[in-house]
Formats: C-alpha cells, structure tokens, sequence
C-alpha cells in the first residue's frame, strides 16, 4: 500500500487521531448548487433590491429613446421623430399622473407662531380685542399680558421687527426702540409690566393697562424711522 493510499485510510477511520472523511466539505453538483443558490436568492435582502416594476417600465421606456434617437432612427423617421418623442413624454406625464397622483396643495394652516414664550397666531387686532374685553372684566393682569402681546404681534405685522421664537419682553422693546427712538423709555416700561404680572405674580392695575394701550396706540400712529436716517 502505498503512503497516499495510508494517509486516506487513516482519514476514512473515525478516531481521535485523525479527521473523518465525512466532514470534508464536498462541492455540490450542478442540481444541488442551483438550490442553494435559489434558496440564497430568497432572502429577503435579495428580494428587496430586486427593481419593481416602476423601475422595469422606467428601464424599458429610456432604452427605446435610447434606441429611438440613434442616428440611423432619427434619419429613418425625419421631422417624425419629435412629434413621437413629444407624445411619448406626454404619456409618460399621463402615467405618472395616474400612478402618483395629481400634487395637492396644503389646505393647513400654517403652524402656530410662538410669540412671548407662547404659541399664539392670533392677529393684533384679535389681541386688542380680547385684551379689552378683559378689562372690561377687570382682569387687569390678563389685559396686561393681552396688550403687550398685541403691540409685539403688530409691530411683527409691520415688519419691523422679527424676534426669535423665544425672544423675551426685554428683546422685543431693544428691536422695537430701533424703528421708534422716541418710544423707548415707554417700550421698556411696558415689557417691565409684562414680566412683572406674567412672571413675577404681580397684581396688574388699570393704569398700567392703560399705560399700554397709550403707547400701542402711538405706536400705531407714528410712523417708524429708517435705519438710514438715525444719526451714527
């Protein structure tokens, strides 16, 4: 017996010196490759990045043009070949249209803009109105806060100022002293109030409300200076 022949027949039998035959990875032949690959194909993974149908048909429709706009076919069919181009990309249009949908415009109102901490869209005038309606019911603290909030909401409108979503009272009347130098002594004892009752659990009094509605009101009057003409 040859040395070869030894070597496989220690290798044939089971023991603990040696490794069986029987554990040797063999390769498949053609029937049993072909279900391992299958059965490898069928994992999910491989089924995902499989191209749908969207992408078989969008596959198809550039080979034609591709084909279509060679040289030889666009001499074959002359001044034809841009109106079957264009009747081509209108069905395209038409199918996509159908597939997806027509875009549809949002109906929702936009999002609630945060004024003073809170998000209130309300208008300046919806703020006036419901600030006066508080102190007709002597909520002297709610129509401060009201009120306040009115005179930043329409000085926003105006577009004179632009504060950050959480931009404080204090903030509001420095923006505010910018367009109207001659207001700002009033701008800051209006945001002191708003802090005072808003944050600090002051009592709010009808003259500080009517402080308020004083400089609101001339707010409303005066007519904003331009960054050009204040004075370096």
């Amino acid at each position: 017996m040859t040395r070869i022949s030894v070597r496989l027949a220690r290798l044939a039998r089971p023991g603990a010196g040696g490794f069986a035959l029987a554990a040797i990875p063999l390769i498949p032949d053609g029937d049993a490759a072909r279900e391992l690959a299958e059965k490898e194909l069928a994992k999910p993974e491989y089924q995902a990045a499989k191209p749908t149908l969207i992408d078989e048909w969008a596959r198809g429709v550039v080979e034609f043009l591709r084909e279509l706009l060679t040289p030889q076919h666009a001499t074959d069919l002359g001044p034809w070949a841009a109106v079957v181009l264009g009747v081509i990309l209108v069905g395209a249009l038409i199918v996509v249209l159908l597939i997806w949908g027509r875009p549809r415009r949002s109906q929702s109102r936009p999002s609630r803009s945060v004024l003073l901490g809170s998000a209130d869209d309300r208008t300046a005038a919806e703020l006036r109105a419901d600030a006066d309606r508080a102190a007709r019911d002597e909520d002297w603290t709610e129509a401060i806060v009201l009120r306040y909030r009115a005179i930043a909401r329409a000085l926003i409108e105006r577009d004179l100022i632009a504060p950050a979503p959480g931009a404080t009272a204090q903030t509001i009347a420095r923006e505010a002293a910018v367009p109207f130098p001659s207001e700002r002594d009033a701008l800051h004892d209006a945001a002191v109030a708003f802090d005072d009752v808003r944050y600090l659990g002051r009592a709010g009094t009808a003259e500080l409300y009517r402080s308020l509605a004083q400089t609101d009101d001339r707010l409303r009057a005066l007519r904003p200076v331009l960054p050009e003409a204040v004075p370096a």
